[in-house]
């Protein structure tokens, strides 16, 4: 499962923006950390909301602040509010949404008090089952425009700096690469050379930390590039306008941050998904986090620069989902759980009627998550083993405590590997294997 589809080439088609949004370090502090959730290369950050502490997706490819998750306990006093409409990627209509202005916002210090977001109460467009936690929206360009912003995938932080920060411009220059960026229409792009197919081109890419694949390109935006020779037809995910189609192909080579990558995966959207989205001139794709994950970035909006350091990931080959199985969160239950207690520790035991109750063994109740599989890809292993959609995920290779991110690394881990699934069917238990087998 990949989150590319989420936000990855969202883009809003709005009316013009009411307020002035502009996120400012509060207390005359040089720089703010905030710690971030990295699942399937996005990056997600804790944003108190007149208050009340949601969890953002940071994305660099979108201008506007958007909110499409409450908790029922979550209550928010929003300011302002009137009703618009909302398109981007995808073969749907425009949905409802609503602009609510005046809300403060609070990223541990880096706060805005004038703040205008959007809500999105279609909950198709919640996207938190793909992650396996809740996520209320997204944030982009306003975070960044008016200061340095460093995304350390390291060590899992954002840090925001001061202009006036007395160390920041040694630290850029003696240990980072520098590149020039465009920040057109609120956005920022960086330009790279292609290699694919015998040809290389000097690509205009969007930067766009809400999308976890490697590299998006648009076959219709260039003619100098055609898809390659072996590609896979997939589920790309899900945009605020619909289901998102397209292929997958490995590209020769791709530059990024004085980094030269060699047989890079490239996804390749289809011409429906993208007939209602507006490019900026010459643009022909997007870099997505599977790249830029492997680099420690900042991201200097006001002076159109981008800094990056390779990290321990950078070496590390470019894999997919090769099982064609897209695997959701739907939620929490309880479950009966077998301990024994002793001198040692806990033991836990999977069968709750095991007799050894009677020998001092309890019974303990606990919250697990729920996994099903929501996409089966056609001729994929796992439709050739016999998985199908709506199966519920009990264990994979003999994993029973799971998570999006531990699935997905079971699922990508490389051709020739064995995955040992076990899933409930109609209340029934049954057991698949199937090979990973890479067409790329």
């Amino acid at each position: 499962m990949r989150l590319s589809f989420i936000i990855g080439m969202l883009l809003l088609f709005i009316s013009p923006a009411l307020g002035q949004s502009d996120f400012q370090l509060a207390n005359h502090k040089k720089k703010v950390v905030i710690p971030f959730q990295l699942i399937n290369n996005l990056v997600f950050i804790p944003i108190k909301v007149n208050g009340e502490e949601l969890t953002f997706l940071l994305d660099t490819g979108v201008e506007e602040t958007v909110l499409f998750s409450l908790d029922d306990q979550q209550e928010i006093n929003f300011f302002q509010v009137e009703k618009i409409k909302l398109k981007g990627l995808g073969s749907k209509e425009a949905i409802d949404a609503y602009r609510s202005s005046k809300n403060t916002l609070d990223a541990n210090g880096y706060v805005d008090a004038s703040h205008e977001l959007y809500l999105v109460l279609d909950q198709e467009f919640n996207f938190s089952s793909q992650v396996g936690i809740p996520v209320n929206g997204i944030i982009g360009y306003h975070f960044f425009k008016n200061h340095k912003v460093e995304i350390n995938y390291d060590r899992r932080k954002v840090i925001v700096y001061a202009e006036e920060h007395p160390r920041i411009a040694k630290k850029l220059k003696r240990q980072f690469e520098v590149n020039p960026i465009q920040v057109e229409e609120s956005k920022p792009y960086y330009f790279s050379t292609i290699s694919m197919n015998g040809k290389s081109l000097n690509s205009k890419l969007l930067l766009d930390t809400g999308n976890s694949d490697a590299l998006w390109l648009f076959l219709h935006t260039s003619k100098a590039f055609t898809k390659p020779e072996k590609t896979v037809h997939d589920f790309l995910g899900k945009g605020f306008s619909g289901d998102i189609y397209g292929m997958r192909g490995r590209v020769q080579q791709f530059d990024f941050g004085h980094k030269t990558f060699s047989n890079p995966i490239s996804t390749f959207p289809d011409s429906v998904s993208v007939q209602r989205i507006n490019f900026v001139p010459d643009r022909v794709g997007s870099i997505g986090g599977e790249v830029m994950s492997r680099f420690d970035l900042v991201f200097d909006y006001p002076n159109q620069l981008l800094y990056s350091k390779v990290n321990s990931k950078v070496n590390e080959p470019f894999n997919y989902n090769m099982s064609g199985i897209e695997v959701q969160h739907e939620g929490l239950e309880w479950s009966n759980e077998l301990v024994e207690s002793s001198s040692s520790g806990i033991k836990i035991f999977s069968n709750p009627n095991d007799e050894r109750l009677q020998k001092g063994f309890q019974i303990r109740f606990v919250l697990k998550s729920v996994f099903t599989i929501f996409n089966v890809r056609e001729g994929s292993p796992a439709q050739l083993a016999g998985l199908k959609k709506g199966d519920r995920i009990l264990s994979v290779n003999k994993w029973t405590e799971l998570t999006i991110e531990r699935i997905n690394a079971f699922l990508k881990s490389g051709e020739g590997k064995p995955i040992d699934l076990v899933v409930e069917r109609n209340g029934t238990v049954l057991p698949f294997r199937f090979i990973l087998k890479s067409i790329l």
